[in-house]
């Protein structure tokens, strides 16, 4: 027992003498090779995430302000036949338009869910003097309205003036679930279903949500367009950076741990 215990013993005082107490020996330079070239990789990717945050934030940031912008802009006239083809969500979505023409007799309901509670959205048609159908959303009722009025409040009749946000249309459905045009249950406003379902033609690509101008009794209740842009990009850019920097620091202390265990090894020699 004594005896295999001697070697044992002096490779101990041999560490404590070159200050070794890990007895680690340095690694390969294969090793820290691969070492260096995955820490490496790694930092210019979580840089380079970064960075990409940094101009996600730049173009959030000025589609928010362009956003803000068209909203609070005065009304221009709906876009007609001619423009249809070039608009985009990116440049034309919550622009205040103004439209003249008359409503049609058929509401689309379509379900919603507002801070005033759920209910529904009434889309209806307006016929307008050039020629061209948009559809309205005149705004929401309540579940208790809906249930009262099974088709939705009539619209006003008459020449009438609507000015709101043009929407980009909402295709395919919403809430998880499809739109049944057969069964007249609408779960998003899919305008070129909604206008089939209501056979007018052309139908302007977009739709209206109307403001508060035709509030009243029984009517819908307009102006309720929420406008929100999620932006976490600063949080993204933080802790993109923070982690790169942890790496650095991860490979700073290995690599101070390598150097002094190699200085010792060969002060030793």
């Amino acid at each position: 027992m004594t005896a295999s215990a001697r070697p044992s013993g002096d490779l101990a005082a041999r560490r404590a003498e070159s200050g070794d107490t890990t007895g680690r020996r340095p690694r390969s330079v294969l090793a820290l090779a691969i070492f260096g070239t995955l820490a490496l990789l790694g930092f210019t990717l979580l840089i380079g995430l970064g960075v990409w945050q940094i101009e996600r934030r730049a173009w959030k940031l000025d589609l928010i302000q362009r956003v803000d912008d068209r909203i609070h802009a005065a009304p221009v006239p709906a876009p007609q036949p001619s423009a249809w083809a070039a608009l985009t969500k990116s440049d034309d979505e919550y622009r205040r338009v103004s439209a003249t023409g008359r409503f049609g007799n058929a509401n689309v309901l379509v379900q919603a869910v507002t801070d005033l509670g759920p209910g529904s959205w009434v889309m209806t048609p307006l016929r307008s003097a050039d020629g061209f159908t948009a559809l309205i959303n005149r705004g929401f009722i309540s579940t208790e309205q809906r249930a009262a009025e099974p088709g939705g409040p009539a619209a006003p009749a008459g020449d009438v003036t609507v000015t709101g946000l043009l929407r980009i249309t909402e295709p395919k459905g919403g809430f998880l679930r499809d739109n049944d045009p057969v069964g007249q249950r609408w779960y998003s406003r899919d305008v070129d279903a909604i206008a089939a379902s209501l056979k007018i033609q052309p139908a302007a690509p977009y739709f209206i949500d109307a403001d508060t101008g035709m509030d009243g009794p029984g009517q819908p209740r307009g102006g309720l367009t929420v406008v929100s842009f999620p932006n976490n990009h600063l949080i993204y850019i933080i802790t993109w950076f923070a982690l790169a920097l942890m790496l650095a620091c991860g490979v700073w202390f290995v690599a101070r741990d390598e150097w002094r265990i190699r200085q010792k090894s060969l002060s030793h020699v």
